[in-house]
């Protein structure tokens, strides 16, 4: 632990731009694989200035090297593409590994338990915060549910003098206790705000779950206690988050992270972290916020493309048409089968959603809409088919969990990316036809098989930190579509082995208007690259989650070395 510490803090003090290197570096004895049809695999790979220089045969590579070259033997291992991570949240990964991982919880009353001794050990009156509680994956039903839901009576009662407000897994919902609540000004007569819930129990009280828009109400709370922080605290709290993720992300194998919405806020850290040389890792961002205050700020970044030599993008702009499926948010054409009195939510107008099309035309954006109910999928592809009028522009849904299956096709004629995320199935899998039902549950969710086979380009990630950020375990979900419990989801929609490495690197770049320099071993392209212990290409599918990453290169230098 100690020497990943070391070389990570060897990266974010470093004095030089992360991409300035020797003159020339030549890794070789590797099974390189390369995700280019025109040469699958190599022996050897050159870098020269952060880019490939030269892709082959050891001793036609090796030829070029000169008294400078720096020879670097990798024993043999397996080696590919950086993983583009497709969909995920830079901030949300590092502020999650400061406060409390409500993942491991195997119950409610874990989770009141890891609060009750946060409140032991906080001071009163500061927040206490987490994120990654899933009602439909505790081993025991809580005693005191609505609608499947827990309530905030344990939670209120362990930290009677601490706001408390724990995000769901989806963050599409969280609960709070009484104190937050009272903060809020939310009471049992507060109105439920548009495209959202504030979960109420049969006596009209207040449960503390707040579902989609209305998470904003104690959200709002919260944020005014942070205001209350001086700037450089802000700052400082905001720099060692991301710091935490890019870190996360290295040891993982990723050289590049699509963030799927971010605030100016987070945008301007790490613009300052590319202009000092301290970004371990490539960023494509897409903006969030309303039309009118995209068309403000906007211009301000139009500049915001390959800044630092290729490790930062402003490319897209985020927006939602619906919420989780999880917390029954999302947004389907009939009623949820285990809950017939909701339909889910749209949480952002179709006017507000063709605004933010409007916006995405006139800065020359990529429109990266969230969606996925089938209602919400088809509402999206509606607006696109209206918009992009035959233009492919690379508009993207992202995660298109659930379709309906007339709108399958619709992705690939209308050129619109399918950006999936493979992991979702199966961690989602023990509730999705509880959801749904068995038929909208075979045919049209999670469909990549048939996406890919329509001709869509589908791409891959994890949303973290909703999922663990492990393009591995993604991976392993997409080949397999097995869960925990060794049961198989509708396995004929999985890929083939090469989709599902394509799907995370060439298709991933391509997603993103980036598979000229990344994305596959190929001269000209950055040199970012993922040195495993084993071959994907051969190892069993239901190890391949297993594989360990023994080195991140970015640039042609190593990031990240396993001890």
């Amino acid at each position: 632990m100690n020497r990943i510490r070391l070389s990570f803090l060897f990266l974010w003090a470093a004095a030089v731009p992360l991409w300035a290197q020797a003159p020339q570096t030549i890794y070789t004895n590797g099974r390189f694989y390369t995700v280019d049809e025109k040469q699958p695999w190599a022996e050897a790979v050159a870098v020269r200035d952060g880019r490939i220089s030269a892709v082959g045969k050891a001793a036609e590579v090796l030829a070029s090297k000169s008294e400078t070259t720096r020879v670097v033997d990798l024993g043999g291992k397996f080696v590919m593409p950086g993983f583009v991570e497709g969909h995920a949240h830079l901030r949300n990964l590092g502020e999650a590994q400061l406060n409390l991982k409500l993942g491991s919880a195997r119950n409610w009353d874990e989770v009141v338990a890891m609060v009750a001794k946060a409140a032991k050990e906080t001071p009163e009156g500061q927040w206490i915060i987490g994120r990654g509680w899933h009602q439909e994956k505790w081993d025991i039903i809580p005693a005191d549910t609505v609608r499947g839901f827990p309530t905030h009576a344990l939670l209120s009662k362990a930290a009677p003098k601490h706001p408390v407000w724990l995000t769901h897994a989806s963050g599409h919902a969280a609960i709070a206790n009484q104190k937050a609540m009272a903060l809020a000004g939310v009471t049992d007569q507060s109105a439920n705000p548009e495209g959202g819930e504030i979960l109420r129990d049969t006596q009209g009280r207040v449960t503390g779950i707040f579902n989609e828009t209305a998470e904003g109400l104690i959200s709002a709370a919260y944020a005014k206690s942070q205001a209350a922080l001086s700037a450089d605290a802000r700052r400082q709290q905001l720099r060692k988050a991301l710091r935490l993720a890019m870190m996360e992300c290295l040891s993982k194998g990723i050289t590049s992270f699509q963030d799927a919405g971010v605030d100016w806020e987070t945008l301007d850290q790490v613009k300052t972290f590319a202009e000092e040389g301290k970004l371990g890792l490539r960023l494509w961002m897409m903006a969030f916020g309303d039309a009118a205050s995209l068309r403000q700020r906007l211009p301000e970044y139009r500049n915001l493309r390959q800044a630092g030599n290729g490790f930062l993008t402003l490319g897209g702009i985020k927006a939602y048409s619906d919420g989780a499926l999880g917390s029954r948010g999302a947004w389907l054409l009939k009623p949820y089968s285990d809950d017939p009195s909701t339909s889910g939510h749209n949480v952002t107008s179709l006017d507000d959603l063709a605004a933010l099309a409007d916006v995405a035309l006139e800065f020359e954006l990529q429109l990266c809409v969230h969606a996925i109910g089938d209602r919400g999928n088809r509402e999206v592809l509606n607006l696109f088919e209206r918009k992009l009028k035959g233009r492919d522009l690379r508009w993207r849904i992202e995660h298109a969990q659930h379709l309906n299956p007339q709108d399958i096709p619709r992705f690939a004629q209308l050129k619109v990316i399918a950006s999936m995320q493979g992991v979702h199935c199966t961690s989602d899998a023990p509730f999705v036809i509880k959801r749904l039902g068995e038929q909208r549950a075979k045919h049209g969710a999670y469909v990549w098989r048939s996406l890919w086979e329509s001709g869509a380009i589908v791409s891959n990630g994890t949303d973290a930190p909703v999922e663990d950020v492990s393009p591995l375990a993604s991976l392993q979900s997409t080949v397999t579509r097995v869960s925990r419990d060794g049961s198989a989801f509708f396995p004929d929609q999985a890929l083939t082995r090469a989709q599902a490495i394509r799907s995370y690197t060439l298709n991933a770049a391509y997603a993103a208007y980036e598979e000229p320099f990344k994305g596959s071993l190929a001269v000209g392209k950055f040199a970012d690259m993922v040195v495993l212990d084993g071959d994907l290409t051969q190892v069993a599918a239901e190890k391949i989650g297993q594989t360990r990453v023994l080195q991140t290169i970015v640039a042609g230098e190593v990031r990240y070395r396993a001890p």
